[in-house]
């Protein structure tokens, strides 16, 4: 009997993980009926569980409406884990690896609400470079990995966000047009990469390609190269794709979790 309670247990806790990460890859606050369908829980099982998690703090409902983000301790346990110093390591030595072979900055960005935050950074010793602390959040809109995630999400859930999204001029070549962004977000989706075209910063480029978990469609993070524009192209950035790829996957593998799966 006591190893099918544990047994038991572990269910309850694999559920639980499961919520917690499907209100976390949401871009936008979801319902209960939202999360159902995402996790594959019935409705009385899930409302019970996220009861549970709301009261201890992992899940959030938005004031005045059903609707779940991510609690405080979720968001802490996520920037714990992002910032431990051995994880962090890791990334930072294939990114200096992948600096070493392409000659520019390369940083790793994940999704952080309306923005991207950067996760991790390594520059390159060239002149003429973007400087910015791993930490520092960035616009969707104009930067090479926020428009990677935008074109990755699901279409209905992107426009969505689109139209919350404060679609600020940053240079001349910002599109600021919700329809124009959502025109280039398609013809992004087609490649597989964000472009930064100088929109963020006059005189830098960049190009992004995804890192995904084996357990998701959706990317969990961007691999960004930036360069100025004195020293490379965007096209010519872009011809070193299979190189950033071939890194993607090698950080990816530092980012998979296993499946979590439960009967």
């Amino acid at each position: 009997m006591e190893a099918d309670g544990d047994a038991l247990d572990s269910v309850r806790m694999l559920r639980a993980i499961r919520v917690i990460e499907a209100v976390c890859d949401a871009t936008l606050a979801v319902s209960i009926s939202q999360l159902a369908q995402r996790v594959d829980i019935p409705k009385a099982t899930l409302a019970r569980l996220v009861a549970n998690l709301v009261s201890t703090g992992y899940l959030s409902f938005v004031p005045g409406r059903r609707l779940l983000v991510p609690g405080p301790r979720a968001v802490r346990f996520g920037l714990r884990a992002v910032g431990n110093s051995h994880f962090r390591r890791e990334c930072r030595t294939l990114l200096r690896e992948l600096v070493g072979k392409l000659g520019e900055t390369c940083n790793l960005v994940a999704l952080d609400g309306d923005c991207v935050v950067y996760i991790e950074r390594v520059e390159t010793d060239a002149p003429l470079r973007m400087h910015l602390e791993p930490g520092t959040r960035a616009p969707l809109h104009c930067t090479a990995g926020g428009k990677l995630l935008l074109s990755q999400m699901d279409t209905a859930e992107r426009n969505r966000l689109i139209g919350l999204l404060r679609l600020e001029r940053k240079t001349a070549a910002t599109i600021i047009e919700p329809q124009a962004l959502i025109r280039e977000l398609d013809r992004l989706k087609k490649l597989g990469i964000g472009e930064d075209s100088e929109e963020f910063v006059a005189g830098m480029v960049g190009v992004a390609v995804a890192i995904r978990a084996a357990d998701s469609p959706v990317p969990v993070a961007a691999l960004v190269c930036h360069a100025a524009t004195a020293r490379a192209t965007l096209r010519e950035i872009e011809e070193k794709l299979p190189m950033l790829n071939a890194m993607a996957q090698r950080l990816g593998n530092l980012l998979n979790s296993p499946s979590l799966k439960a009967e």
